[in-house]
């Protein structure tokens, strides 16, 4: 490595200035991506991340097939009941994305194909289809296709009976598509070009023109985004406008698609609420007076919130996360202690159930359940040790039934493996949760090398997962951790109300008391101490390193969100007006004073810096790729060690990296390559 020189971007010098206070970004240029300098720059450094690690391309090589060794190419997913059909997802031997399917009445019916994404990715180095849609009367499906990873999705909608693709086509939109009763009505939200915000809902009618659609919503608030959706009963059409912090929502019966919406409870600041229909009453989830969540009913033509009656009450130590209405029954998401609950009860008696759960640490949620008319309650469950796992619940007899577990070929075996569910001590006293999962044999005492994990914000739970792909660390003697901290809602409600705005900071040293207390209990040292994190997460993986760049040997900072100031001061970036109430505002002194003190990118400073991984995409919609390019090349000029720093930049994909399941695992190949060469692989 000492004979490979890296790149090294330009400087010129830009000042930028609010608030009395100047700061100086000599690498603002890289804010363009049709300047062929920034491509070459980026390419540059992509040349260097391979021939620095050239000595671990056959293990690279070694990690892709043994990870894509582990699943199962042509594999079904468990079919559900809808109007009659039976709908799956299928995979092939050697393709790399899914195939939907159905079937008429019975699993033993003929199958019809009703999308191959295969067939819509050729030509295309990304492909992305989502907000797969059917008609009422099962015969169309609209979908959203994007080709670029950018989120900006193209509607399609296919004819099920002739196999037709219809004419019609419509660009920037979101894939949140709901059709009306009469087969025939679609609506759908807009995307603005240039901030990528969901800012309109909009009416198209079959086999029309998409400049003659109607525009029946558009949020002017910039901190608002839109969708829209249909309620479980597929008699109300609905569109919310959310905020971080406050939603409203709007209806019409699916059978007048052509009605005004009417606002069924006019948006209160900091107030969210959620809404679905049963009979003749309206469910409604909310925070009103209820920070862990409470729900309440209301009658079909009296839905303002003093007409709500509770049927839940708040708790303040359960966060009451989900609702599915059945017609008997209704199924609840719920959180406590840092664990995922689901709870079922009886309508007509008030009967309640629990769904039991054995391991320490585990995940378990409320799956595809589009019948109302049913017994049965569908819910995923997955730990560190158990692949994921779907059942059947049976909510007459409280009995579960196993539909499907995620098959791990190469000879996997649970009993071999041991995941534990730990609590580290804050600073502040504040007691955190962390999972870890190792293989037996791993042994405390501070030599094995550890991956910690976290993400912490937008109130948005790390649960934990299993990964087929982390066996390859494990089996080489790594344990894996994930820290539950605060930003999401892990806790509860209060969990991500003390790890946002004034509070952000809590995350940061959160994560860095749960690495102090994985060395203090010699799971490993900081000669062996990886940590990793993405987007948001990835804003952690800077503030970290920053702030303790001693505690790592490595860290990977995957799409990092690391020029926290200057990019929430660009309202034409998309994101940022929608997320004021996450980080603050910087227009405000107080809030400006504040991300200054923590953002990644203004307070790398000449010290010694750890390894360092950083990923991005060209065309990233989420974080710009300019905020991580910018980071490396201003901890290249100021850090003073020799460790490695490494950017790569994919340069035809978005956020979320590669789009078919296989091409993604390069990526990951590319990680655990990085990390097994710290540790001398």
């Amino acid at each position: 490595m000492e004979n490979i020189t890296p790149p090294s971007a330009e400087k010129i010098a830009k000042e930028l200035s609010i608030h009395g206070h100047t700061r100086q970004d000599d690498y603002y240029w890289l804010n363009d991506r049709e300047n062929q300098q920034v491509i070459d720059y980026l390419n540059a450094e992509n040349t260097y991340l391979e021939a620095v690690l050239a000595p671990q391309k056959e293990l690279r090589e070694q990690l892709f097939h043994e990870m894509k060794g582990r699943i199962k190419e042509t594999d079904m997913g468990v079919p559900y009941l809808k109007n009659g059909y039976y709908y799956y997802t299928r995979y092939e031997e050697g393709r790399e994305y899914p195939i939907y399917c159905r079937k008429k009445d019975h699993l033993d019916n003929p199958e019809e194909i009703i999308l191959d994404v295969n067939i819509l990715a050729e030509g295309h180095s990304y492909c992305q289809v989502s907000g797969l849609t059917i008609s009422p009367d099962a015969q169309l499906l609209a979908y959203g296709i994007d080709t670029v990873s950018r989120r900006k999705y193209t509607l399609r909608i296919k004819n099920l009976s002739t196999g037709e693709l219809l004419p019609d086509s419509i660009t920037d939109t979101t894939p949140s598509y709901t059709w009306a009763a009469d087969n025939l009505t679609l609506f759908y939200t807009r995307k603005d070009p240039v901030t990528l915000r969901a800012d309109r809902v909009m009416r198209h009618l079959l086999g029309s023109e998409a400049e003659t659609d109607t525009e029946v919503y558009v949020e002017a608030d910039e901190t608002f985004d839109v969708g829209v959706h249909k309620t479980k009963s597929g008699k109300y059409i609905l569109i919310t406008s959310e905020s971080t912090l406050t939603s409203e929502i709007r209806y019409i019966p699916s059978n007048t698609p052509a009605a005004e919406f009417t606002v069924f409870q006019p948006r209160t600041r900091e107030m969210l609420y959620h809404v679905d229909h049963r009979d003749d009453k309206f469910y409604v989830l909310t925070n009103w007076d209820a920070l862990n969540f409470k729900l309440m009913e209301c009658p079909l033509d009296q839905t303002s919130r003093e007409h709500w009656q509770e049927l839940i009450p708040h708790r303040s130590d359960v966060l009451l996360e989900e609702l599915s209405l059945f017609q008997d029954y209704m199924a609840l998401g719920e959180r406590k202690n840092g664990l995922t609950q689901i709870r079922v009860i009886h309508f007509k008696t008030g009967r309640e159930q629990y769904i039991q759960f054995s391991e320490a640490a585990y995940s378990a949620y409320i799956s595809n359940n589009p019948e109302m008319d049913s017994h049965l309650l569908r819910y995923g469950y997955v730990s560190m040790i158990t692949p994921g796992s779907v059942y059947d619940y049976n909510m007459q007899t409280e009995e579960s039934v196993l539909k499907r577990q995620q098959e791990v070929l190469g000879g996997y075996d649970q009993s071999q493996y041991v995941s534990e569910r730990l609590m580290a001590v804050a600073t502040d006293g504040t007691t955190v949760p962390v999972s870890i999962v190792y293989r037996k044999g791993f042994t405390r005492d501070g030599s094995r090398p550890l991956l910690l994990y976290a993400y912490g914000s937008y109130g948005h739970s790390m649960d934990v997962y299993f990964s087929s792909a982390t066996l390859s660390l494990l089996d080489r003697g790594f344990a894996y951790a994930i820290a539950h901290i605060r930003g999401g809602q892990e806790m509860g409600r209060q969990w991500y109300e003390d790890g946002k705005m004034f509070k952000k900071k809590n995350t940061f040293t959160d994560f860095i008391d749960c690495a102090d207390f994985l060395v203090k209990e010699k799971y490993t040292s900081a000669a062996h101490l990886y940590a990793m994190g993405g987007s948001a997460g990835g804003l952690l993986m800077g503030a970290v390193i920053n702030m303790r760049p001693e505690l790592w040997n490595g860290v990977v900072a995957q799409v990092p969100f690391v020029d926290v100031v200057t990019t929430m001061l660009d309202e034409s970036i998309p994101l940022t007006t929608g997320e004021f109430d996450e980080w603050g505002n910087p227009k405000n002194k107080d809030a400006y004073d504040y991300m200054l003190s923590y953002s990644p990118y203004d307070n790398v400073r000449s010290t010694d810096y750890p390894n360092l991984l950083v990923t991005t995409g060209l065309h990233d919609s989420q974080v710009q790729y300019w905020e991580p390019a910018k980071w490396v090349a201003k901890l290249r000029e100021l850090k003073t060690d020799r460790h490695l720093l490494l950017l790569h930049t994919n340069m035809e994909t978005g956020h979320g990296g590669a789009s078919g399941r296989f091409e993604m695992l390069k990526d990951k190949a590319l990680e655990f390559a990085f990390l097994l060469k710290l540790e001398g692989y």
